[in-house]
C-alpha cells in the first residue's frame, strides 16, 4: 500500500485533545510515528518520538516524574525538550544530558486539540476562523482510530453525491432528488467547494435537525483539515472543522470540532441533539471507509475513475502530497442531489 506521504509529516497533525493529556504519557501514532504526549512542570503539553534512545523500549510505558517522563526499563528521565535528566545507577557528566537525548517533536495546543508536526515545514495551523470564536458555541468529538484511507476520508467529506446512497433517507434520498448549484474555488493549498440550493435536503435528519439554509462550504486545507459552513439567511448555522490525521497507511484518526452560534439553545442541548443525530451517519462513513480500503487491498492498490460529479477530480490527492494548485473558479453547474 502506498505510504504516508512526506507532506503529512511537514504540516500540523491533530493528534489528541488537551484533556487527554493528564498524570500518565499518552501514546499516539502518526504517520506511521509513535510519539508520547506528557505534560512538564509548567503544565504545557510536550511530545517526544516514542522511543527511549537507551534500549529503544516505547517511552509511553513509563510514568511522569516532576514535569519529565521516566523509562520503565532503567528509570531513564526526559524532559520536555528531550534532555536526559536522570540515570539511575549513574552520574551525569557534562554534556550527557544533550548526548543521551530522546527526540523531541514539535507541539502546539490550540482551542482544546494538541497538534504535532514530524518535520521542519508549516509554520502554523491555517485560519480557521470560527473554529475558537468565544461568541460562538463548541464542542470536540474524538472518532478513535478508523480503518481505512486518510485521504478516502477527506474525499468522502467533501463529496455530497454518496449521502444520496451511504447515507439514504438520513441526509438526502436516492430516489428523490433536487437541483443545487454546484461551485469550486481553487486556492494554492486548498480546494472549496459550494452548493448554493433554495430547499433544505430531503433527509429525515436535515428536516429535523436543521435550520433554513441557502448555500454550504467545504474547503480542505492542504493536506488534512477540513472545513464545512452552513449559511442561512441570517448568516452562520453551523461550521464543523474536521481533521483527518494518517495514523499509517490503512488507518486514521478523525476528529471534529463543532461550532454554533450562540443563542440558538443551550450549548449541552445542541451537543446533545447533534450528537444524537449524527451517530448514524458517523457509522455509516466508517464503514464505507473500512470497505473501500478491503476493495483496495484486494485489488492491490487504488485505481479511481473520474465521473461527472468528481468536480473537485484529483486536486484533492495532489494537494494531500504536498503539491500546489493553479487558483481559480469554476461553475456554478446544474447537478441533482
Amino acid at each position: 500500500m502506498t505510504p504516508v506521504p512526506d507532506s503529512i509529516a511537514r504540516s500540523w497533525q491533530l493528534v489528541a485533545l488537551s484533556k487527554e493529556v493528564r498524570g500518565k504519557p499518552l501514546a499516539r501514532k502518526v504517520a506511521d510515528t509513535p510519539v508520547v504526549l506528557f505534560r512538564g512542570a509548567d503544565g504545557r503539553i510536550a511530545g517526544l518520538l516514542d522511543r527511549c534512545p537507551h534500549r529503544n523500549f516505547p517511552l509511553s510505558d513509563g510514568r511522569m516524574k516532576d514535569g519529565a517522563v521516566v523509562c520503565p526499563y532503567h528509570g531513564w528521565r526526559f524532559g520536555p525538550d528531550g534532555d536526559c535528566l536522570e540515570v539511575p545507577g549513574g552520574e551525569l557528566a557534562s554534556g550527557d544530558g544533550a548526548r543521551l537525548a530522546a527526540s523531541p517533536v514539535a507541539v502546539i495546543e490550540r482551542n482544546g486539540g494538541v497538534f504535532v508536526r514530524l518535520k521542519e515545514g508549516q509554520a502554523d495551523l491555517p485560519d480557521l476562523g470560527v473554529w475558537g470564536d468565544e461568541d460562538h458555541d463548541h464542542f470536540w468529538w474524538a472518532q478513535g482510530v478508523w480503518r481505512g484511507r486518510a485521504l478516502d476520508a477527506i474525499e468522502n467529506v467533501l463529496d455530497a453525491f454518496h449521502t444520496n446512497y451511504i447515507h439514504d433517507g438520513i441526509i438526502r434520498r436516492s430516489n428523490r432528488r433536487m437541483p443545487v448549484h454546484l461551485s469550486t474555488n481553487i486556492f494554492e493549498t486548498s480546494i472549496e467547494q459550494v452548493i448554493e440550493q433554495p430547499v433544505p435536503d430531503l433527509g429525515w435528519m436535515s428536516r429535523m435537525l436543521e435550520p433554513p439554509r441557502d448555500r454550504s462550504r467545504t474547503r480542505l486545507y492542504a493536506p488534512t483539515t477540513v472545513q464545512a459552513r452552513w449559511e442561512g439567511p441570517k448568516g452562520l448555522t453551523l461550521c464543523v472543522s474536521a481533521f483527518f490525521t494518517p495514523v499509517d497507511a490503512g488507518s486514521l484518526r478523525p476528529f471534529a470540532r463543532f461550532t454554533t452560534p450562540k443563542g440558538r439553545g443551550p450549548g449541552w442541548l445542541k451537543e446533545t441533539a447533534i450528537r444524537l443525530f449524527l451517530n448514524p451517519v458517523v457509522a455509516q462513513d466508517r464503514r464505507a471507509l473500512a470497505r473501500q480500503l478491503d476493495g483496495i487491498e484486494a485489488f492491490g492498490g487504488p485505481r479511481f475513475i473520474q465521473g461527472p460529479g468528481d468536480l473537485l477530480g484529483a486536486r484533492v490527492a495532489r494537494l494531500y502530497q504536498g503539491q500546489a494548485l493553479e487558483p481559480g473558479v469554476e461553475g456554478p453547474f446544474t447537478r441533482t442531489l
